[in-house]
């Protein structure tokens, strides 16, 4: 059955915006965005919060911490074997606060700057995860390669 000069013209139309529709999709499913992770005073010294992140099409678990004052952001995966840290949802820090543990082996790491100083990963980083503040909004962004 032949089709209309419209109709020819709605089935592009159609077809190019289905088109446009998926590659719009890929690009946002794909993309790697930064994430409002939490607002100022919001979390206070020694505590922690975790979030998600989307890195390179994966979602990756992440955590804040409030170390002294100062907001720092990690990749929730311990160096020595690679899983999550907390067994205790959200709890990061050593019961007096001083360093982030991983409570599958008791791995030490230093709040400041993620390295490990106790433990079967010594010497080794966290994969920081930068922070920016804009106005009272703490935003995550992608994570440093590793061994950052």
């Amino acid at each position: 059955m032949p089709y209309s000069a419209i109709g020819l013209h709605l089935l592009l139309r159609v077809g190019m915006l289905q088109k446009f529709k998926t590659v719009l999709w890929e690009a946002l499913v794909t993309q790697d965005e930064a994430v409002i992770v939490a607002h100022t005073g919001e979390l206070e010294p020694g505590h922690t919060k975790k979030f998600i992140l989307s890195v390179e099409g994966r979602e990756v678990e992440c955590f804040l911490v409030n170390y002294g004052g100062q907001l720092f952001a990690y990749v929730n995966r311990c160096l020595h074997v690679p899983m999550t840290m907390d067994w205790v949802e959200n709890q990061f820090l050593t019961e007096d606060g001083r360093y982030i543990l991983c409570a599958t082996h008791g791995a030490a790491y230093e709040p400041e700057t993620g390295e490990c100083i106790f433990g079967p990963p010594c010497g080794k980083m966290l994969r920081r995860v930068p922070l920016t503040i804009e106005k009272d909004r703490v935003i995550a962004h992608q994570p440093n390669e590793e061994g950052d």
